[in-house]
Formats: structure tokens, C-alpha cells, sequence
């Protein structure tokens, strides 16, 4: 019976008759769709039957699958997925996991045909929102698969791609599927990651060779919008758009990897594509995350080739401009310090020639040319990481950067045991550029508080440097730091403006934070201004950026006082360049004279006095007549024609100071002032900034602690044993009184000719040493009175007193208790004290003791000594003598 009812198909259970029915027998007319709309029925009204029907169709799909019918294969998917789209019951999860069984055996056959059909019904799976969890589904064996399927080899270029364009898909719908699914195995997990990642980054690399060759909009069809590069980006994006906080380093650090593996931080170009889609797929405020891990990555790589490590840095570059809405995170002043740290590094590597200190890097050949790019693109991505930086922050970060700077006299290790001064030089070039970088385009309301004196100080020290190179660099930052409202360019060459109205100058008044910081800097801008005209080796470049700090000084910051400094200022370049005892070259006399005629011209006209602007012009077309070489459009030029040597001039090629004054004077400016030559003040700031070498500043350093020691009034002062001691040793005692001489004399005639704000600034650098005398008299004059018992005789005649606890102290007897009388004190009477019984050799018992023979006579203190008064208790007067009544009136003896 049982034989008879398996051969009966009408007593086969309804399930299977009704799958059976939708298979056609010729598998090429497809899906019988009535047969399917009756078998979807049925699994709506039995879902308990759902499951079977699953069990079922996989059954008849591995048998197609063994026997090559793929016509009825492609049928059974046909059928499971439109099931899976019907139906949505409390027992889908039985049904999916017969699903996901055949998917996976399609996954597994060597045809592409089934591979990518599997894939497709896998795609429209994952678009399904289920409605009821599932607990132990797996996914591990889909995401190795897809991802296998996209690095396919396969022989035909057509199938290949087709393949690795089902395995993209394939991977997308697994993220679609998991990422919102918390029941789901995390897709974020590093082994889910490192398989993805790779493969979309695999197919974004090989899809770069056709982007070149693509073909006109015309002839593009749809087979070619739909490349794997097109669709694996997508993908990508995605997949990034889809991660939280805590997932987004997970998802780049494959990136990383994949790049270091294959080496493509060299080509720069993949590596920054890469990134872009990171950077604007992610959400913006995880940016830093990703800024973080390249920093991270950079000190991971400290090592490698420059090459390698410019193409990070190239990275960041474009990775902080566009996190610039979303800032560069908490730890700005972290992202600063690595790459500097990364400057520091290259500069070593330059010169030492290794990449660590034992040299046994051979194989890697360093190369000048490689880290100087590198240097360049450091200092280019810390300017773009300052642009997304708000004012205060920036500021922060200039001091920062001028924290790391080496100064001399204010840092010691100039410079590192491997390379030296060269490194030290190096350093401070490529962090004065840095500085630069981040010092363009700022632009704040209130300079006082933007650019304190502890950034200010140490970048004016540096003008006074010998290297060319930095100087002007300082003065580039200075200039940069000055201009808020972008007049530089109208100044960038030094000439003659007959009218500056052409230039359409953007002044504005100066305000009340301005003229403080002005009150506060303005000796010292004008004090290195002064000084940078004096070097030898200034170039075209230094003194046309000295004319436009000057006129954007002028433009920025001033005020009448202001003008009239500057005004006195550049007189006082004039007259520095007539002098012969500077010993200038005949060129930068002549660029000294052409700059101030340049800056005369400009303040003259700012100013708007007309006597003043007519004493200026006549000046300068006499020099346009018989001294063009005194102007700026006859020195700097490719070919100055300079003379051998400047004779003396005559007056009215020179601006004359009484004419000036008599001018201003007219239209309220301060005469006395303005008669008051302009002379700056050396101080030890010109010899600390000479100083090269390290033994120099060290030796430096050690007197000037030496000097500021609060022991120094107690001991003489040893003389120092240094190299200048040495050479001074040698000069002979004639010349050094002559110098001496000298010395004295300028003394006198700076205090003579010397305008009184000088004097007084001179006067006020002495204070820290007058306050430190004072508090050592202070500290002097309040210690405890000295005891008899720590007094201590010096030689000479001066006391030395040394503290004595109270418990220590020997308290001599008054006298009135001596001869047992008694005394008063503030009015009170004290008692004297009652007789005592004294038994001696020539009395009897119950006499009273005899009174004491009178003291010998007080002596004179000799050089030696000093007589010490103590304090009595009862008393509370001193006591020298004690029979002396004249020193103690108020002790009255009583005779018994």
C-alpha cells in the first residue's frame, strides 16, 4: 500500500504537488505563474507549512544542480524569491535558512552563471526588512565568498567582470543585511572588515586605467555606466556612510593597510581618491577620527622612504581640507606636534644620511631631493591644518610652533649631537616657514591679546640673526601677522608712488587695543627695523619687505605718535646710511637711502600736509636728476649701477630733519619729538642672537644665572674663564683703556642726546636688579635681633649673626638681681628678694651675706669685638655694665 501511494501523485502531500506544479517540462517556457500564485496562496494561509516548502525546493535544486539542468535551477530561485517577497510570518526564519542553504550551493559551483545567480537572489534577500530576528544566522561564509568572487581571475574579460561586479553586490547586501541587525555577527569586527575593505579597494584600483579611456557621452551605454569602479565606489560609500563612532577605525585602518601593502602611498593619486571618499562619506563630525589615525599612521612610518611618507602627508593635506567644517578635533595642538615632530625628523634624516642613529639602514639610500619635498608638503599641510582653525586657536598654535623654534639664549640644545649648527639652522628655517604658513591670512581685532610678548619677543629676536634666509622669513611673518585687511599686495615692490590713491588702500582708526599694543611693541618694531637695515648680507628681498612692514605699520597700528616715530625712524636710516663707522657695503647704503625715500614718499602722503609732501618731492627729483642710484627704481633692479664709493653728500639730496619739524610743526604735530633724533637701544638681545655655537650660549647662559644669584652679595664674584676672557687677556692693557675710554664716552653721550623714553626704557631694565638688592636688605633687615650665643666676629669689623633657637639662648643676670635689690618696670614695684642665711669660715649663722663688691669698670669694644646688649625679663632694658646706674635708671638697690 505504502509502494502504491508513492507512485500516486494525487496522494503525495499538497505542498509538494503544488511546488511540483511550477515546473514546467520544458524548462526554456519558464515559471508556470498560475501554478506559482496558487502556491504562494497556500503558503500565506498554511505559514506553518513554509518551512517544508523550502525543504522541498532546496531538495529539487541540489538534485538540478548535480544532474546540469540549470534551466529548472534558475526556476527554484525564481520561486523562492518571489515567496520570500509574499510572505512575512512568524516562521520566515525556517524558510530563509533553506534559502540561504541553496544560495550558498550556487555560491559554491564553478559555473559564474550559477554564481551570479546566487548572487542576485542573495541582493533582492538583503533588501527585505524582516519582521521577526533571527539568533543564529551566520553571514561569515557570504562575506568570504563575495569577496573572493571580487579579486576573480577568470580567463574572459566579460565574465570577469561580471563576476567581480556580483561579488560587490554580494558584499553590499551583506552589509545592508547586518549593519542595522544588533542580533546580527558585527560586520564592523576586523575580520569582516579586512575582507571587505581590500576587495572594494581592488576593484577601485583596477577601474582607474579605464577612467582615462572612457568614451564619449555618445557612444556610452549602459553596460558602461554600470563599471565596477562606479559600483564599488558606491559601495564604498555606503558602506562609510553606515558607521558609527566607534566603527570608523575599524573601517580605515584596512585602508591603510591595503595601501602600505601594495605600496600606493607613492602615487599619491589612488591614496588621496581614497580619502576624499572617506573624508566626505563619513559623517562630519568623526572626521578627526580619521585625521588621528593618518597622524597615527605618519609616526608609524618615521622610517620608510620619504616617499612614502610624503604621500601621507600629501593625504592629510586633503584629508584637513575638508574636515575644515567639521574642525580638526580636540587635540589640535597633538596634530601640530606630529608633524613638526615629522620636520624634526626629515631634517636628521638629511643630514646624518640614516634613518637611526647606528647607520645600519644601508639598503635604504636617503635622498636630499625626496625629503626636501617632503619637508615642503609638512609645511604646506600645516598651513591647511591652521585654515580650519578659528583666530583664537590659531594663536595657540603660533606660540606653539614658536615654543619648538630654537632660539639662541633662550633654548639651549641649539642642536642635536648628530648633526650640529647646520641642524639647528635647518630647524629653524623649516619651523620659521611653518610659522609662516600658519601666520597667512590671520587676521584678529585685538593684536595685544593674539600676539603676546612671549611671541613676539623671541620672533623679533630673530631678526638680529646672520642667516639671511631667517631674517627674512621673520620679517615675511611679521608683515603677514601686521595686515588685516590685505594691503600687502599693493606694497610687494619698493617704489616711488606719486599718487597712493591709484593704490585703493584700505585704512581704517586705529583702536583702542591697537594703540595699546602699539604703546607696548612699538620700541621694539622699531628698535629691529633699525637693526635689520645694519646687516651686511640683506638683499633686494629683505629691504622691500621691510618697506611694507613699515607701511602696513602705517597703514594698521597708527596713530600721531605712531607717525612721528616713524617718521624719526626713517631719518635715522638715512643718517645710518651716511655714516662710515657701520663699514655697510655701497649697495646696502644705497637700498638703505632708496628705502627711505620710499617710505617718505608714502607717509608723506598719508599725512596730507602739503609742506611736507613738497619737501619730500623736491628731495626726490633732485636724486632722480644727480643721484639715481639713491632711489628705489635705480637699485633695485637686476643691474643697479652703483657707484665705487658715496662721497659726501650735500644737503639737498638729503631730507632734512629741521625741515620736517618745522613742517609738522605747523599743523600740531610734537616738535620736540620730532626733533629728538631717533637712536636705539643695544641691549644683551644683539649678543644672544649672534651666538652660534652651543658652547657660546651655555657659557652665556652661566653668567647671566651667575649675575641673577642671590648669593652674590655675599661672596665675591670669580671672574669667568671663557674664550673671551682669554682673548681679552692677551689684548694689551692700552688698547683695553682706550676701549674703556670709548665706552665711557658714548655712555655720556647717549645719556647727553638720548630722547627721555629711551633713558627711561634703559633705566627701567635695571629694576629686576634693584629689586633684587632690595629684597636682599629686606631679608637682612627683618631677621631676629642676634643673641650673645650666635654672634660671630668677622674680620674687618663687620658682624655675622647666625639664628639661635629661643631654647638655645643664654640670658645674662641683671644686675638687680644681683645685689638683690629690687626694681620696677612700667610703674610696678617689684620686691626684693629676703636675705638668705650665709654660713661662712669668718661669721656666724643668721648674718646677712655682705654686699658684693663692686664690678670692674666697663671696657671700651675694641676693632676686634663689639659689646652685645641682652634683654632682661623682669626689666626689659638693656644692661651693658651692670653697675653702671646710667644704664639702668630704674633699678634701685636696697642695703639690709
Amino acid at each position: 500500500m505504502t509502494g502504491v501511494c508513492g507512485c500516486c501523485g494525487a496522494l503525495r502531500p499538497r505542498y509538494k504537488r503544488l511546488v511540483d506544479n511550477i515546473f514546467p517540462e520544458d524548462p526554456e517556457d519558464g515559471l508556470v505563474k498560475a501554478n506559482m500564485e496558487k502556491l504562494t496562496f497556500y503558503a500565506l494561509s498554511a505559514p506553518e507549512k513554509l518551512d517544508r516548502i523550502g525543504a522541498y525546493l532546496s531538495e529539487r535544486l541540489s538534485r538540478d544542480v548535480a544532474r546540469h539542468r540549470y534551466g529548472y535551477v534558475c526556476i527554484a530561485m525564481e520561486a523562492l524569491d518571489q515567496l520570500l517577497m509574499a510572505c512575512h510570518c512568524q516562521s520566515i526564519n525556517l524558510f530563509v535558512e533553506s534559502f540561504l542553504k541553496m544560495v550558498r550551493k550556487l555560491l559554491e559551483a564553478d559555473k559564474p552563471d550559477l554564481q551570479i545567480l546566487g548572487t542576485n537572489s542573495f541582493v533582492k534577500f538583503a533588501n527585505i526588512e524582516e519582521d521577526t530576528p533571527s539568533y543564529h544566522r551566520s553571514y561569515d561564509f557570504f562575506v568570504s565568498r563575495f569577496s573572493e568572487m571580487c579579486h576573480s581571475s577568470y580567463e574572459d574579460p566579460d565574465v570577469r567582470t561580471k563576476i567581480r561586479m556580483a561579488g560587490i553586490k554580494g558584499l553590499q547586501g551583506v552589509v545592508r543585511k547586518t549593519v542595522n541587525d544588533e542580533l546580527q555577527a558585527n560586520i564592523w569586527d576586523p575580520q569582516h572588515m579586512d575582507k571587505i575593505v581590500p576587495s572594494l579597494l581592488f576593484n577601485l584600483q583596477q577601474g582607474e586605467g579605464t577612467e582615462s579611456r572612457s568614451p564619449s557621452p555618445l557612444q556610452a551605454s549602459e553596460k558602461e555606466k554600470e563599471s565596477p569602479a562606479e559600483l564599488t565606489e558606491r559601495c564604498f560609500r555606503e558602506l562609510l556612510g553606515r558607521a558609527a563612532y566607534g566603527n570608523i577605525k575599524n573601517a580605515v585602518n584596512p585602508v591603510l593597510m591595503h595601501l602600505d601593502n601594495h605600496s600606493l602611498w607613492e602615487g599619491k593619486s589612488f591614496a588621496v581618491r581614497c580619502f576624499k571618499i572617506i573624508m566626505y562619506s563619513i559623517q562630519s563630525q568623526h572626521s578627526h577620527l580619521v585625521i588621528q589615525q593618518l597622524l597615527g599612521h605618519l609616526d608609524a612610518n618615521s622610517k620608510n622612504s620619504a616617499t612614502v611618507r610624503a604621500g601621507i602627508v600629501e593625504v592629510l593635506l586633503e584629508a584637513a581640507a575638508i574636515a575644515s567644517s567639521g574642525s580638526v578635533g580636540p587635540t589640535v595642538l597633538e596634530v601640530f606636534n606630529t608633524l613638526l615632530r615629522q620636520l624634526r625628523l626629515s631634517v636628521d634624516y638629511e643630514l646624518t644620511g640614516s634613518y637611526d642613529s647606528c647607520g645600519n639602514l644601508g639598503s635604504k639610500v636617503i635622498k636630499e631631493h625626496e625629503e626636501r619635498q617632503l619637508q615642503e608638503a609638512v609645511i604646506k599641510t600645516i598651513g591647511s591644518f591652521a585654515n580650519t582653525l578659528p583666530t583664537y586657536q590659531r594663536s595657540e598654535v603660533m606660540l606653539f610652533i614658536m615654543g619648538k623654534i630654537p632660539v639662541p639664549g633662550m633654548h639651549p640644545a641649539l642642536a642635536s649631537a648628530k648633526s650640529g649648527f647646520d641642524c639647528s639652522r635647518m630647524i629653524q628655517v623649516m619651523l620659521l616657514k611653518s610659522l609662516l604658513q600658519v601666520a597667512t591670512g590671520f587676521q584678529t581685532t585685538n593684536m595685544l591679546t593674539a600676539l603676546p610678548s612671549s611671541f613676539l619677543d623671541p620672533l623679533l629676536s630673530l631678526t638680529l640673526m646672520e642667516d639671511a634666509e631667517i631674517r627674512l622669513l621673520v620679517l615675511e611673518i611679521l608683515v603677514s601677522l601686521i595686515d588685516r585687511h590685505d594691503n600687502q599686495p599693493k606694497f610687494s615692490s619698493i617704489s616711488i608712488i606719486s599718487d597712493i590713491s591709484v593704490l585703493k588702500l584700505k585704512v581704517d582708526k586705529c583702536s583702542r587695543q591697537d594703540n595699546l599694543f602699539m604703546k607696548k611693541h612699538a620700541q621694539q618694531l622699531y628698535r629691529h627695523i633699525y637693526l635689520a637695515c645694519k646687516e651686511e648680507n640683506s638683499a633686494r628681498p629683505h629691504f622691500e619687505t621691510l618697506y611694507t612692514l613699515l607701511a602696513l605699520i602705517s597703514m594698521e597700528l597708527a596713530n600721531e605718535e605712531v607717525v612721528v616715530d616713524l617718521i624719526r625712524l626713517a631719518l635715522a636710516m638715512q643718517d645710518l646710511a651716511l655714516s662710515n663707522e657701520e663699514m655697510l657695503p655701497v649697495y646696502n647704503r644705497c637700498a638703505v637711502h632708496a628705502l627711505s625715500a620710499a617710505y617718505l614718499n608714502l607717509i608723506c602722503q598719508l599725512t596730507t600736509v602739503p609742506s611736507f609732501c613738497q619737501h619730500v618731492h623736491e628731495v626726490i627729483e633732485t636724486r632722480q636728476k644727480e643721484v639715481p642710484f639713491m632711489l628705489p627704481e635705480g637699485v633695485f633692479t637686476e643691474s643697479p649701477s652703483i657707484p665705487k664709493s658715496l662721497d659726501k653728500l650735500e644737503g639737498h639730496l638729503l631730507f632734512l630733519q629741521s625741515k620736517i619739524t618745522e613742517v609738522l610743526g605747523g599743523s600740531g604735530y610734537n616738535t620736540d619729538r620730532l626733533a629728538t633724533p631717533y637712536i636705539p637701544q643695544f641691549t644683551d638681545e644683539d649678543r644672544l642672537s649672534k651666538r652660534k655655537s652651543i658652547g657660546e650660549t651655555i657659557s652665556l647662559q652661566v653668567e647671566v644665572e651667575s649675575r641673577n644669584s642671590p648669593e652674590k652679595e655675599e661672596r665675591t664674584p670669580a671672574e669667568e674663564i671663557t674664550f673671551e676672557t682669554l682673548k681679552n687677556a692677551i689684548v694689551d692693557s692700552i688698547g683695553m683703556e682706550e676701549q674703556e675710554r670709548e665706552r665711557r664716552r658714548q655712555v655720556v653721550e647717549k645719556f647727553q642726546k638720548a630722547p627721555f623714553e629711551e633713558i627711561a626704557a634703559h633705566c627701567g631694565a635695571r629694576a629686576s636688579s634693584l629689586q633684587s638688592k632690595l629684597n636682599q636688605i629686606f631679608e637682612i633687615t627683618i631677621r631676629p635681633p642676634p643673641s650673645p650665643s650666635g654672634t660671630i666676629t668677622a674680620g674687618y669689623g663687620q658682624m655675622q649673626s647666625r639664628s639661635v633657637p629661643v631654647y638655645e639662648m643664654k640670658f645674662p643676670t641683671c644686675a638687680c638681681t644681683r645685689a638683690g635689690g629690687g626694681g620696677e618696670r612700667d610703674g610696678t614695684r617689684w620686691p626684693s628678694p629676703a636675705p638668705q642665711p650665709l654660713r661662712s669660715a669668718g661669721g656666724r649663722a643668721g648674718e646677712t651675706a655682705p654686699p658684693l663688691p663692686p664690678p670692674p669698670p666697663p671696657r671700651a669694644p675694641s676693632d676686634e669685638a663689639e659689646l652685645t646688649l641682652s634683654l632682661h625679663p623682669h626689666c626689659d632694658k638693656p644692661s651693658g655694665s651692670p653697675s653702671d646706674p646710667a644704664r639702668h635708671p630704674k633699678v634701685t638697690r636696697t642695703r639690709h
